[in-house]
């Protein structure tokens, strides 16, 4: 199973997962020009992507859908409280292939299962997802609000991890957030830090756990080297860790059925596709 961040935090958010037999892309918050080329640039066709699923209805996640949906005829899988909240804003009504869940559902692709989870995040109907196929069981773990009892007991069947490390305590406390938004972050439907996620990992992760990648870190209140740091003092320095990019392709991610896979993680060399003003200008293309 194959997993790549195309781009993760708060400038947008997309994540391409590749089983045995289909594809999927999780949340639509860059535009899907941008993923295509992404996707293309490592060998991947996103026309192949048989659905796009959303995690909840904040605009980094999901800003771009309706232009996947028209551009790509991909069907859009998202709870029906999250439609009615994001379908005027973003433009959702009418599309053509719109599949309703309740959170907790598991939706089923062959022999692919995708399985949703509720979560406490502030939005009206959050879910993440697993995805496992006859071989590997991946989670792909965002917007969580704090960690809860759903999300151990599935830790430990995991063979891949995408999991949200957004901020350091110590930085968000410093930061120049009002303090309002640093209880939101830190409170219990906001995010969880670097700490909670490397606890969660450390506390509950089992042996078959192939690789992580920690994503939607704060630009503000984080930095890839605090980071990783936090997530070596709690897991040590054998499980291959990659982090996510807010601007870039990749690390790409690879589960193996070998007694030790000799490449979890592969960096990809890339230019900066979208920088900040060209997010804006590209943002419904």
């Amino acid at each position: 199973m194959i997993v790549i961040p195309l781009q993760s935090g708060s400038t947008g958010n997309c994540i391409y997962v590749k089983t045995q037999d289909h594809a999927f892309l999780f949340d639509a918050g860059i535009s899907a020009k941008c993923a295509g080329e992404r996707l293309a640039s490592v060998g991947k066709n996103i026309t192949e992507v048989d659905a796009l699923f959303i995690t909840h209805e904040h605009s980094d996640h999901i800003q771009c859908a309706s232009i996947f949906a028209k551009k790509y005829h991909l069907p859009i899988y998202l709870t029906q409280k999250t439609f009615a909240r994001a379908k005027r804003r973003f433009r959702l009504d009418g599309l053509p292939e719109l599949v309703f869940f309740n959170a907790g559902d598991a939706l089923v692709f062959g022999s692919t299962i995708v399985q949703s989870i509720p979560t406490p995040h502030d939005a009206v109907d959050g879910c993440v997802y697993t995805v496992q196929d006859e071989k590997y069981k991946v989670g792909i773990f965002t917007d969580l609000g704090h960690v809860f009892p759903e999300l151990e007991a599935v830790m430990p069947s995991l063979d891949g991890l995408y999991i949200e490390s957004n901020y350091d305590p110590a930085m968000l406390r410093a930061g120049s957030y009002p303090a309002s938004l640093k209880r939101r972050i830190s409170g219990p439907r906001g995010h969880i830090s670097n700490k909670d996620a490397a606890n969660l990992i450390a506390d509950h992760a089992s042996d078959r756990l192939q690789w992580v990648c920690i994503g939607h870190l704060s630009e503000e209140n984080n930095s890839p080297e605090k980071a990783l740091a936090t997530h070596r003092h709690r897991l040590g320095c054998f499980l291959p860790i990659g982090i996510a990019s807010r601007y870039d392709l990749g690390p790409i991610f690879q589960t193996s059925d070998l007694l030790f896979n000799p490449e979890p993680i592969r960096q990809v060399s890339t230019t900066r596709i979208i920088e900040s003003v060209q997010i804006q200008l590209s943002l419904f293309s």
